[in-house]
């Protein structure tokens, strides 16, 4: 079975350019989306409702920005998308869906800006979201939050690291967050399996070739908790997936993370809404 996180950059230009083929391709998986940047309403019906697939979205309170998906072979317990505090859950960043005995957070973390206006709030939805899965951590259940986390972790993690070392996603106190997280429980999946692999990527810039050239950033992670990592068979990142600015990257973990009472299965021949939330 597969997690896969990806922000999509919209997921309406990311459907011109084959998303729908790839989601078809994948068939034990359950997929979280970030910057879907589109009402539930605008979606192309194929990529809303798709056959085989249980699916959540959750809007941002602002049209055409931010937003959450959930895409799922099997059919969540449970949804929830607020972590306590308005000013975030406006933003239609997180989706913690529950599969059985795992908790699988969906999650677009927040930019700092250009200008870093926006990094104490970023910093503040990092310890907000924490303080919302601690009582899982606490309880010693299976937790994997994936998304963009909009933070390079080490050096090793982006290709620029001079030029960049005052730009947001780098900064030492954003850094020192993602430290916290791991001082909670979590685990880079990634780097616990691939500790010196340099060049792997997430995010690429638009501009200059930047993704041909490889000069990217790694932003994009899956962290899981002490419960859940003895289920993590495999993590990776597929750089080679196209569609938009970021890749999808994943885990392989085995079933057995679902527990005692598995969730429910989608007949390949429907589509189970699990209807979409709003700050509308």
């Amino acid at each position: 079975m597969h997690l896969i996180s990806w922000n999509v950059n919209g997921v309406r230009a990311c459907a011109k350019k084959g998303f729908e083929q790839w989601l078809d391709s994948k068939e034990d998986a359950i997929i979280g989306l970030q910057e879907v940047r589109a009402r539930y309403k605008d979606i192309p019906a194929p990529v809303r409702t798709p056959k085989g697939w249980a699916t959540h979205f959750f809007e941002g309170e602002k049209a055409g920005y931010s937003g959450t998906g959930i895409y799922a072979r099997w059919v969540p317990d449970e949804v929830i998308t607020s972590i306590g505090e308005e000013r975030f859950d406006r933003e239609g960043r997180v989706q913690i869906a529950r599969f059985g005995a795992l908790w699988l957070a969906n999650v677009y973390f927040p930019n700092g800006g250009r200008d870093l206006a926006r990094v104490p709030y970023k910093l503040q939805f990092y310890a907000q979201l924490l303080a919302t899965l601690q009582p899982m951590l606490d309880a010693e259940e299976p937790v994997i939050v994936m998304g963009d986390y909009n933070t390079a972790h080490h050096p090793i993690d982006l290709a620029r690291q001079a030029q960049n070392k005052n730009s947001t996603g780098f900064l030492p106190i954003e850094r020192e967050m993602f430290d916290v997280w791991l001082e909670a429980g979590f685990v880079d999946t990634f780097r616990a399996e691939h500790p010196e692999r340099e060049g792997a990527y997430s995010w690429w810039a638009y501009r200059g070739g930047a993704r041909a050239r490889n000069v990217g950033w790694r932003i994009d992670y899956v962290l899981a908790s002490k419960a859940a990592m003895p289920f993590v068979t495999r993590a990776y990142i597929s750089q080679y997936t196209m569609g938009s600015d970021h890749c999808p990257v994943g885990v392989e973990v085995d079933e057995a993370i679902f527990g005692d009472r598995p969730p429910q299965r989608v007949d390949p021949e429907q589509h189970i809404g699990q209807g979409q939330s709003s700050m509308l």
